[in-house]
C-alpha cells in the first residue's frame, strides 16, 4: 500500500530509532514491534500486546485495501476527494484530513493506522504509544517526551515535546524533506504538527512541509494551517531557524 501522495513523507529507520524510542527510559512500559506488509509499528504499552496489535493492523490494511478496489483514486489522487459518510471509519478519518489539509487521502495513511491500532489495544492497556513511520498515537497516564529529530539542522535532537497526561489521546506527527528517501516539495528539515487527530496531523505535517521552501515561508504557513480545527501546535525547523504556533511545550534534551 504505497503512498503516492506524501512525497516526502516517509522517514527512515535511523529517524525512527533516535525520537522518542530512547526517551522516558525509567518508565515501566514494554516496548515491541509489530510488521505487515509496508506497515512497521513501534509500540509501547503496559505490557506486550503483539498479537492484539498485529490483529488490529491486518484489519485496517483490508479496509483500506478493499476501500481502494471500490475508489482506485483513493490511493494515487495528491487532492482532496470529498467525504464518504459511508466509509469506513479509518477510511474517513483520512478524507476528512486530506479535506482540511488539501492533500490526498494517502498523505494521512500512517497517522490513521497508527490512531486505530492505538484504540484497540486501550482495552487492555491504559498507557499506549503506536509510531509508524514518525507518525505517533499517544494515551498515557504520565508525561511524555517526543524528541525533535531534524536532519542535518543544528537544532537537531536539541529539543523534545512534552506532552501532559491530559493532553492525551493525541497525535504527533513529523514530515522532513531532509531525511528519508523520498520526494518533498519543501526544504524543511522538520515539521512536526500536533494534533486531537493522528490523521489530521499526518496530512499537515506533509501539507506544511510542502510549502516551506525558505524562511520567509515559516510564518504565513503555520497561520494559515492554523486555522484547521483540531491542531494545536506546530513547529518548523529549517537550518538554524525555528517557527512555532499554537501551544507546543518545548523542552532542551540532555543528549
Amino acid at each position: 500500500m504505497v503512498d503516492p501522495s506524501r512525497r516526502h513523507h516517509k522517514i527512515d529507520r535511523d529517524y525512527v530509532d533516535r525520537t522518542y524510542r530512547n526517551f522516558n527510559p525509567g518508565d515501566k512500559q514494554v516496548a515491541f514491534s509489530v510488521t505487515c506488509k509496508e506497515t512497521d509499528l513501534y509500540i509501547k504499552a503496559q505490557e506486550d500486546l503483539s498479537g492484539q496489535a498485529r490483529a488490529a493492523v491486518e484489519d485496517c490494511r483490508k479496509v483500506i485495501e478493499g476501500y481502494i478496489k471500490k475508489r482506485p483514486e483513493f490511493r494515487t489522487s495528491l487532492t482532496p476527494l470529498g467525504l464518504d459518510p459511508e466509509a469506513p471509519p479509518v477510511v474517513q478519518a483520512m478524507l476528512n484530513s486530506a479535506e482540511l489539509n488539501n492533500v490526498g487521502p494517502m498523505a494521512a495513511v500512517a497517522g490513521a493506522i497508527a490512531e486505530q491500532v492505538g484504540r484497540a489495544l486501550l482495552p487492555f492497556s491504559r498507557e499506549v504509544i503506536v509510531e509508524n513511520g514518525g507518525d505517533i498515537y499517544v494515551a498515557a497516564e504520565n508525561d511524555v517526551i517526543v524528541g525533535i529529530f531534524a536532519g542535518p539542522s543544528a537544532l537537531n535532537m536539541q529539543l523534545g515535546l512534552r506532552l501532559e497526561s491530559t493532553d492525551t489521546p493525541c497525535g504527533i506527527c513529523t514530515s522532513s524533506a531532509t531525511v528519508g528517501p523520498s520526494l518533498s516539495f519543501g526544504q524543511a528539515d522538520a515539521v512536526t504538527v500536533w494534533a486531537s487527530d493522528t490523521a489530521l496531523a499526518d496530512g499537515a505535517a506533509t501539507a506544511v512541509a510542502n510549502q516551506i521552501i525558505t524562511v520567509d515561508d515559516i510564518k504565513p504557513t503555520l497561520e494559515q494551517a492554523g486555522k484547521i480545527p483540531g491542531i494545536k501546535g506546530m513547529l518548523v525547523i529549517l537550518g538554524e531557524r525555528l517557527g512555532l504556533w499554537g501551544s507546543m511545550n518545548l523542552v532542551k534534551l540532555d543528549n
